[in-house]
């Protein structure tokens, strides 16, 4: 059992960067693939990278690839998620999430949950 707690979130204008980090708790972390998900108003929650327990290997939304990079460090028990490049339409509630050993991108394929950090892009 792990828990998550996002930061680093907040309000930049188009083209900003910000890098969201996600703190777990517990001492089998690095047993556990990680992902990054986001839930804008009125819409279902969304993928946006997922990352192995090793950090070997790692997913992304095709409307992020490019510009967004997930990574962890596991000596810090943490997850990132530096975003670059940003787009009004990237304007949403982002969260942190953990399930054991294997990657997914669905949503229901996850057990473990942060709060949310809001990002909010202006154009």
């Amino acid at each position: 059992q792990v828990q998550l707690v996002e930061s680093g979130g907040g309000l930049v204008q188009a083209g900003d960067s910000l890098r969201l980090s996600c703190a777990a708790s517990g001492r089998t972390f690095n047993s556990y693939a990680m992902g990054w998900f986001r839930q804008a108003p009125g819409k279902e929650r969304e993928f946006v990278a997922t990352i192995s327990w090793g950090g070997g290997r790692t997913s992304y939304a095709d409307s992020v690839e490019g510009r967004f990079t997930i990574s962890r460090d596991n000596n810090k028990n943490t997850v990132y998620l530096q975003m670059n490049s940003l787009k009004p339409e990237d304007t949403a509630l982002y969260y942190c999430a953990a399930r054991k050993m294997l990657t997914s991108s669905r949503v229901r394929d996850y057990d473990y949950w942060g709060q949310g950090t809001q990002v909010t892009v202006s154009s």
